[in-house]
């Protein structure tokens, strides 16, 4: 599963050789709902089926029953100015279907912080609404302001 190149053996003790796989899969949140026991990863272009299932088998553990990859072709523009076209990477996505008997959940990373963020909103709201009503008060009497700014 490597094919990176290491250093000869060398006399000595101890060496450290670690071999690491030159492969990366990436946990994708699904754009369109999928079944609960399907999950979607981003893995690099030289990766198989076969490779993904063994790489979530071997390393952890995971009990797969089948593998899907597509490519999904990069978007290309056109520069404006210069006229010249320029075109984002692909990227390979593997669906992965574990048994009928497990179900994988999106892991919710910060479940406080979308109801904190809500709250956090409101309360800035009010304070402008406040300051604002403050500044149209302090500013009603001056003369040389139009009318239509005392509303």
């Amino acid at each position: 599963m490597s094919t990176r190149w290491y250093p000869f053996y060398q006399r000595g003790n101890p060496q450290l050789r670690v071999f690491l796989p030159n492969f990366w899969l990436k946990l994708i949140r699904p754009e369109h709902k999928q079944p609960p026991n399907v999950v979607q990863f981003a893995c690099s272009m030289e990766m198989t089926r076969h490779d993904v299932k063994n790489y979530l088998e071997k390393i952890y553990k995971v009990p797969v029953v089948n593998v899907r990859t597509r490519i999904a072709m990069g978007n290309t523009k056109r520069d404006l100015v210069l006229g010249y076209i320029t075109k984002e990477e692909d990227t390979k996505y593997a669906y992965v279907t574990l048994p009928n008997t497990s179900t994988f959940d999106f892991p919710d990373v910060f479940p406080n912080d979308a109801k904190q963020k809500i709250e956090d909103d409101k309360k800035s709201l009010e304070d402008a609404k406040k300051n604002h009503k403050k500044f149209l008060d302090k500013n009603k009497d001056r003369p040389g302001t139009p009318g239509w700014f005392s509303i």
